[in-house]
């Protein structure tokens, strides 16, 4: 119901009036003082969705998520949320979200619940794997030295010319893993992933926030 400046303040003249008139709002009060959020734990969090990272604050009662809302005290949005931050209570409470890891075997059709000690192992040794097989290092590349040319030097002459030569470098890379950053990380989580990142030899890593 859309509630206009002035039909709210007829509305609450017209409270006044029952007021005066001796009429007891007490249940009505006490009815509006029994909000879905008494009671409730109050934890502050980070909108997962784009890269904005607005500030939310998410109301739990009985472990249960009762109720997100834009967070006042956050520097970025100040309170207010877009259509999607808004729906992150929404997506907490759904019947049909996925709780845990679901896998598909190669060549299959169907996915099937796992368990996360067996999705995260899988993960660490694919990761592994894959660092093991494409980890060089030394590569080989093209720069450009200074020297003086073979003509040049029977001429007498100590003009130099650029020349494309190969060189062997210390890489010490892995070319076969690429990471993409989430704009739900703070910076001092980013800080620790590329320190990690960087441990594994990775050179391919972009953040969601640039893209």
């Amino acid at each position: 119901m859309d509630v206009s400046r002035r039909s709210f303040l007829k509305v609450s003249g017209g409270t006044l009036a029952l007021a005066s008139l001796g009429i007891n709002l007490d249940p009505v009060k006490a009815y509006a003082q029994e909000l879905k959020i008494k009671n409730a734990k109050e934890t502050t969090t980070i909108c997962p969705y784009c890269s904005v990272g607005c500030g939310i604050v998410v109301q739990v009662k009985d472990g249960t998520v009762v109720n997100t809302e834009g967070d006042p005290d956050h520097p970025i949005n100040e309170g207010t949320l877009c259509s999607k931050g808004g729906s992150v209570y929404q997506v907490i409470n759904n019947p049909t979200r996925l709780t845990k890891p679901q896998y598909r075997a190669p060549g299959a059709t169907e996915w099937k619940e796992v368990e996360w000690d067996w999705a995260l192992d899988q993960i660490a040794r694919k990761i592994k794997d894959t660092r093991d097989r494409t980890f060089k290092e030394k590569a080989i590349s093209k720069v450009k030295e200074k020297k003086t040319a073979e003509a040049l030097k029977e001429a007498g002459m100590s003009a130099e010319v650029e020349v494309a030569v190969e060189r062997e470098f210390v890489v010490n890379r892995s070319d076969g893993i690429a990471h993409v950053g989430s704009a739900a990380l703070d910076n001092e989580e980013c800080y620790m992933l590329q320190k990690l990142l960087r441990s594994w030899g990775l050179v391919y890593i972009e953040h969601q926030a640039r893209i």
